[in-house]
């Protein structure tokens, strides 16, 4: 007797628009927060459902790897050179102000794309 494969799961309804602005939001407001961690969790639970939750989610997560590689560059030099600290500073103060436009725009439902920004993730 042949075995009958377990069904597949169900696939995940589409976001409505409000949800979508609220993950983006989360997205780039938790980069504050938690770092990497946020923007990561967002994309990884968005992206098949909403293109802007994709989008959005990808532009934060590129952003906070670069904003941690610039936290690991700051720590190891710190010691050495003494400019690690203003690298640290600069980095912070990019990140508040950058994180809160893109997560304004994010709730607005406007895409938003950092000024600086490495995009690893396409």
């Amino acid at each position: 007797m042949t075995e009958v494969p377990p069904p597949a799961p169900a696939a995940q309804p589409p976001l409505s628009d409000s949800d979508a602005r609220l993950y983006a939001t989360l997205g780039h407001a938790g980069i504050i927060i938690i770092g990497f961690v946020a923007p990561l969790i967002v994309w990884l639970i968005g992206k098949e459902r909403s293109a802007f939750v994709d989008e959005q989610g990808k532009e934060a997560l590129n952003f906070s790897i670069l904003i941690a590689i610039a936290w690991v560059v700051g720590g190891i030099t710190r010691p050495l050179v003494g400019l690690g600290a203003l690298l640290w500073l600069a980095a912070w103060v990019l990140t508040l102000v950058f994180c809160i436009q893109g997560a304004i725009k994010a709730n607005k439902g406007e895409s938003y794309r950092y000024p600086i920004n490495w995009r690893i993730i396409k």
